[in-house]
This record gives structure tokens, C-alpha cells and sequence, in this order.
């Protein structure tokens, strides 16, 4: 038995690709993490000035929204860098704010003093625009960034605020309301960009899958097309030289097979339901298994009296291929102990194959979404004929793929749960093509 064809000792089947540089979820993460950096930064340099006015706000409310509004600076900090809840708590501080803007008049006991010092709550009136733009829906930022500068703006101009009158504080105005909209511009456009990233990569990876399947249909379609032509092609060459009655014999019985290859082929799909030995897909298994520059350890047990359609047979196949091939390029080198366990009759059904290793690991949420290996040649592949694919993995312990056929959870209609008995096909076992992404 060769080789299966794609699988050369030493070389990974699967390459690597990049991540994606840009996508709404990174977006996402970098514009908390950094809006909130920005207000922290923000934040250190107006507590002096704060803290200097203190003095001239009523007690204990002017502390009390100072705590509110520095805290709640530190505390979004931290929901960044762990990311959970950190837009909740933009959008909460977003409305503390513009309520502690509201209420200044009130806070206020010697006008006086801010005739010529500005309120503290100016200084972090981009922050929480900021805030708001990340936090709110694209039509509340932008209400938000006009409505946040206007408030401070009337507080100016009344006496509390400092009285300074209707130009300079119409002027704050104006500085704060530019400065928040090309904030909010940019994360506008970051989030459309990175949206638009997101949506072309899903369409692409929808026809790329689309793409495979029609191409394992075709596969299909060209061998059976091959001995379809060979056998017709054989069938004419005999009749043209047919002398004798044995020979012409001979030649209407070959007539007759090509007419049976005809109307079979007519016939044929992807879902041939012709019956392999599973003793058969095992030793397929097994000679693959040692092609790799680091062989995997192969047990084999109770394979000899059970049998699966020849479509299942291929996916099941191709599917521990890729996963052993994903061990070899992911998990690590020599050093790492692999094996593949093939089992019959098992009790959670009629196929059961484990791949192990104990290398690397990884986490399967972070695994990029570009990466076809899990979702489309093992997961999809089993799927489609009615098996499941578990896939367990721990950073630093190992991986270990389940394959499982049929599958309790999915069972197509046509598929049977186990047959008994092996029917040889003129098609056969349908080669080794797909055994590698």
C-alpha cells in the first residue's frame, strides 16, 4: 500500500497563515484599551486641579463626584485590560459626568473663585466623549459629543461657572465639540473599516467551502468518468477486432458490462453508500501514520467484522490525516509523544479514532477564524456524512481529537448506523485526494 498522495515525510501538509491583522473584535479591544489609558492619563492631571478646588465646592457632594468620576477613570482601567464590562462602564461614566456637569451650579459655594480657573470638570470633557464613542450606538455618540461641550458651555457662562460670558465659553465650546468629533470620526471609521475586513473574509470563506465541496464532487465525478471511459473505450477496441464467435461473444458481454458502467455512473453521487472493511480505512491510517518524520504510535482493535459506506470511509480518513498532520505542525518536534487509537463497535459508535499528543496545546476560542484546519477539514468533513469530531486541548498538556461515526447527535437520512458485510466496488476505495487542506 503506497503512501496516501499529499503526505510526504517531514512536511506539513496545513501552511501557516497570519492572523487578521484587522477586525472588529481587535478594534474593539484596542479602542477600550486605549480610550481608557487616555482618561486615566487625563485623569492624573486634572486630580490636582480638582483637588485645589475642593475647597469651594459644598461638602460632602463635591467629594462625593469626585470619587465617582476619578474612580470610575481607574476602574474602567482595569475592565480594559481584563476586557469584561469595561463599554458598560464608559457608558455609565459617560452619563456621570454630563450629571455632574448639570449639577455644578449647585456644587458650587464661592463663585468667585472660578472667575479665573476653569472647573475641573472641563478638563476631561473629551475624555468622556471618548467615552461615549466607544460605549454608546454611533447616533448617541454623536448626540452625546454636542450635547456633553453645550452643558459645560451654559455652566461657563452662568456664575457659578465662572461668568466668563458668551464668546469664551461659546469658544470651549466649540474646542471641545471638535476635538470629541474627530474622536468619535476615528473610531467610526476603524469600526466600518474592520467590518467591512470581517464581512469579505466570512463571504470568502463561504465560497472557499463552497469551492471545496464542489471540488470533492468533481473528484468523484472524474474517477468514475475515468473507468466509464476505459471501460467503453475497451468494449469498442474489442468489438472492431471481434473475428471469431467466441470473440464476438466476448465482445457483446463486454458491451453489456460498459452499458451496467453507464448506468451506474448516471446514477452515482457523493453519497455512494458502497461498504469498505473497516480493517481497510485502518491500515490506511496506519501506513500514513509512519510517513510522518515523527510516527505516531497506532493501536488498532475490533476492526476486522465492521464496515462503513465508502463516502464515510473517506471523510473519516481525511479527517484524522488532517488532525495528525495538525499535530506535527502545531504541537512541536521529536520530543513530543503522538499516537492514533482506531477502534470498532465501540460504545459510543461504530467507528471511534483517537489522535493524542501531549505538545503545546492551545486554546480553541483563540484560534483565528481564517485557519480552516478544525472547522472545515475535520468538523464540516465528519459532518456531512453524519459523524462528530471532539476536539480537546490545554496549553502546555496536549490535544486530543475524538473522531466519531455515526454520530448520536446528527444522523443524515441514507447513512446506515453499521452494515455487515463488505461489497467490492469497481470504484473502490476513493484514493487519497483530499487527505490534506
Amino acid at each position: 500500500m503506497s503512501v496516501p498522495s499529499g503526505v510526504r515525510t517531514g512536511l506539513p501538509l496545513e501552511t501557516t497563515k497570519p492572523r487578521n491583522p484587522l477586525s472588529r473584535a481587535r478594534i474593539e479591544r484596542i479602542a477600550d484599551r486605549t480610550v481608557s489609558a487616555f482618561g486615566l492619563v487625563f485623569g492624573l492631571q486634572t486630580l490636582p486641579t480638582a483637588l485645589g478646588q475642593l475647597s469651594f465646592l459644598r461638602e460632602p457632594f463635591g467629594a462625593a463626584w469626585m470619587i465617582a468620576v476619578f474612580g470610575g477613570l481607574a476602574l474602567t482601567v482595569i475592565l480594559a485590560v481584563v476586557q469584561r464590562g469595561v463599554k458598560i462602564a464608559m457608558g455609565v461614566l459617560s452619563v456621570v459626568y454630563l450629571a455632574a456637569i448639570a449639577t455644578w451650579p449647585l456644587l458650587v459655594r464661592d463663585p468667585s473663585a472660578f472667575s479665573t480657573d476653569k472647573p475641573w470638570v472641563w478638563f476631561l470633557c473629551s475624555v468622556f466623549t471618548a467615552f461615549a464613542a466607544v460605549a454608546y450606538p454611533l447616533w448617541l455618540a454623536i448626540a452625546y459629543t454636542f450635547v456633553a461641550p453645550i452643558a459645560y458651555g451654559i455652566v461657563r457662562a452662568l456664575p457659578a461657572g465662572g461668568g466668563v460670558g458668551f464668546e469664551l465659553a461659546a469658544l470651549d465650546t466649540i474646542y471641545a465639540t471638535i476635538l470629541g468629533g474627530v474622536i468619535l470620526a476615528i473610531i467610526a471609521m476603524m469600526r466600518q473599516a474592520s467590518s467591512a475586513v470581517d464581512a469579505a473574509q466570512s463571504q470568502a470563506l463561504a465560497r472557499y467551502a463552497n469551492a471545496v465541496r464542489q471540488h470533492a464532487t468533481e473528484v468523484e465525478r472524474v474517477q468514475v468518468d475515468a473507468i466509464v471511459h476505459d471501460s467503453v473505450l475497451t468494449t469498442l477496441l474489442s468489438a472492431a477486432s471481434a473475428r471469431s464467435p467466441e470473440q464476438k461473444e466476448l465482445a457483446a458481454a463486454m458491451a453489456a458490462d460498459a452499458i451496467g458502467h453507464l448506468h451506474a455512473a448516471e446514477a452515482a453521487t457523493p453519497e455512494d453508500q458502497t461498504l469498505v472493511g473497516l480493517d481497510r480505512l485502518a491500515e490506511r491510517l496506519e501506513t500514513s501514520a509512519n510517513a510522518f518524520s515523527s510516527p505516531f504510535g497506532v493501536e488498532v482493535r475490533d476492526v476486522e467484522v465492521h464496515t462503513l459506506p465508502v463516502n464515510v470511509a473517506e471523510a473519516v480518513y481525511s479527517a484524522t490525516v488532517q488532525a495528525m498532520v495538525n499535530s506535527m505542525q502545531h504541537a512541536g518536534g521529536p520530543e513530543v509523544r503522538r499516537s492514533v487509537s482506531i477502534r470498532g463497535g465501540g460504545p459510543a459508535a461504530t467507528v471511534e479514532i483517537v489522535v493524542t499528543d501531549d505538545g503545546r496545546g492551545f486554546t480553541e476560542a483563540e484560534v483565528p477564524a481564517e485557519r480552516l484546519g478544525l472547522r472545515i477539514s475535520i468538523r464540516d468533513r465528519l459532518a456531512k456524512v453524519g459523524g462528530r469530531a471532539r476536539i480537546e486541548s490545554e496549553p502546555g498538556v496536549g490535544t486530543t481529537v475524538t473522531i466519531l461515526w455515526p454520530s448520536a447527535e446528527h444522523q443524515p437520512v441514507g447513512v446506515p448506523a453499521a452494515a455487515s458485510a463488505f461489497h467490492d466496488s469497481s470504484i473502490g476505495f476513493a484514493g487519497d485526494a483530499g487527505a490534506a487542506e
